[in-house]
């Protein structure tokens, strides 16, 4: 089974447009689960552009599935994770003002940070997760950190998609069979929608969680969100 969590950032960002609380990322999150989403992900900054610090307190008493926070492992950021205890945390990249994730860890570079970061998670009873490209020397390097499992960063997958399915997905199922026979689970993000989700679902063994935010919540614009999540689970089979 591959479990379909959604992240609702995009949520957070239309309210944050506007000020006040509409849309509501409380209500987003019951509504999620009540239609069939079996985890809820966000991914907090630290200017609070979209998912605020506030939020990520109002949102944990709310989850009936799986709770997953993304982020760069600051000291703010891992004090907050632990307080809230999060069912996952996915580690990226990412830079204070960076738009949105737009590749995966270094692995052998970043070796001791991210080592140390993951055990005092994994102490906290907190699954791990890592942001990387479908790269075997990156998956090798997440091994030594013995991170729970990795997230392969789909973009140039969902890029290329259109242009040659077979080819678009033939680093990712390399990467996700290597990730397996060391043991690692395999996640999947960025870019992913209804248009590609089934064919790599398909292709790719050992997918675990599949997290999915702004083609999900823009599709919910034309089908309302409770069609849009079974659209996606039915990717999902």
């Amino acid at each position: 089974m591959t479990r379909l969590s959604v992240n609702i950032n995009k949520i957070a960002t239309l309210r944050n447009s506007r000020g006040g609380k509409m849309p509501s990322v409380k209500e987003a999150t019951i509504n999620c689960q009540k239609f069939g989403a079996q985890g809820i992900t966000i991914h907090p900054r630290p200017d609070e552009r979209h998912i605020t610090r506030r939020d990520v307190y109002e949102i944990k008493p709310l989850i009936t599935t799986e709770f997953n926070i993304e982020g760069y492992p600051s000291k703010d950021f891992l004090k907050m994770v632990i307080e809230v205890q999060a069912d996952q945390v996915t580690l990226v990249p990412d830079t204070n003002d960076q738009l949105t994730s737009d590749h995966g860890w270094d692995t052998w570079k970043n070796l001791s940070f991210l080592k140390e970061v993951i055990s005092q998670l994994q102490e906290n009873g907190i699954r791990t997760s890592i942001f990387v490209d479908p790269s075997i020397t990156d998956i090798e390097g997440a091994a030594e950190i013995n991170t729970n499992r990795i997230e392969l960063y789909t973009e140039s997958y969902a890029s290329f998609y259109a242009i040659d399915h077979s080819k678009a997905i033939e680093s990712f199922v390399e990467a996700a069979k290597f990730a397996g026979n060391l043991g690692i689970d395999v996640n999947a993000g960025h870019d992913l929608s209804l248009e590609n989700l089934n064919y790599m679902f398909h292709k790719i063994p050992n997918l675990k969680e599949v997290s999915i935010g702004h083609a999900l919540i823009a599709d919910a614009l034309y089908f309302g969100l409770e069609t849009t999540i079974q659209k996606y689970l039915r990717c999902l089979k």
